[in-house]
């Protein structure tokens, strides 16, 4: 099945590539391993893209296969490998023996970055003598690569939720569809809260406030100031009570604690002059700051 960073990419989605880089600089700072390399996978096949520490370009844009050569097998069988002599190890084969000991590694680790069970990219440390990689090494790559997992996992939900908006016939919306904006509203804010790129939570908020003011009683397509202000956080409490979270419910959803939850919304209800959670999500949605 086809990858979904394969597909033409969104103008909201940033470059997994971008993510990837980050991670390898992150490595490099630990001063584990003189190279690191790694590249995304699409449609079965790895991509090397980005680069630490090499000294030639014989490694740039290999298209592995699964199952070729050391990052071909844990694509493959998605579990991190690795090899202390590439030139001569009887585990892997040998396709890119002249490009990877022209550059003159021998001791390589090799991790796939997971989504959902698939290896979407896969991240190298490697070292220019015959000698094991150690436990530190690995276990700083691997934890990489599951923070790596963990933002391309998010990415994907916000690419299938703003897929699931285009699908939307807004116009001529009817009880299913005023209720699946609200959850699409929801998930937003959701979503926003756990993405580490800055530029990327802001045009998720922003997109958020675009789907609270189409549901909007009077809209008429022009921007109205509410007289009240939330903030985001208000807002992302809110936006789960509407859809008739609890306090522990919205807490799991937005990962923090239900006493933070209670704080929210009561400063939100104050704001609001609301004497109940109905009353607050009401009075949000006529203002135009709840879908």
């Amino acid at each position: 099945m086809t990858d979904l960073v394969a597909r033409a990419p969104s103008l909201l989605r940033p470059r997994d590539g971008d993510a990837l880089r980050g991670e390898l600089r992150s490595i490099a700072a630990h001063g584990i391993a003189p190279v690191l390399f790694g590249g995304e996978v699409q449609d079965g096949t790895l991509h090397l893209s980005e680069f630490v520490g090499t000294r030639t370009n014989n490694l740039k844009g290999l298209a592995i296969p699964s199952r070729s050569g050391l990052g071909g097998r844990v694509v493959a069988q998605r579990t991190p490998a690795a090899v202390n002599d590439y030139g001569r190890s009887s585990t892997i084969t040998h396709h890119y023996d002249r490009p990877v000991l022209s550059e003159g590694l021998r001791s390589i680790l090799a991790v796939p970055v997971m989504v959902r069970g698939s290896s979407r990219a896969v991240l190298y440390a490697a070292i220019r003598d015959c000698a094991p990689i150690g436990d530190r090494t690995a276990d700083i790559v691997v934890a990489a690569s599951r923070r790596l997992g963990t933002e391309i996992a998010i990415r994907d939900e916000v690419d299938r939720r703003l897929e699931m908006m285009k699908t939307l016939d807004v116009s001529g919306a009817g009880g299913a569809t005023t209720e699946e904006l609200r959850d699409i509203h929801a998930e937003l804010r959701s979503v926003a809260q756990t993405v580490a790129d800055t530029s990327l939570q802001a045009r998720l908020r922003g997109l958020s406030q675009r789907l609270a003011g189409i549901l909007r009683p009077d809209a008429d397509g022009a921007e109205v100031d509410p007289g009240v202000h939330l903030t985001p956080r208000e807002i992302d409490v809110l936006s789960h009570v509407a859809l008739g979270c609890t306090n522990s419910e919205a807490a799991q959803r937005l990962s923090v604690g239900p006493e933070t939850v209670k704080s929210y919304l009561r400063s939100a209800m104050s704001k609001l002059d609301a004497r109940s959670r109905h009353e607050a999500v009401v009075t949000a949605r006529r203002l135009g700051l709840l879908p």
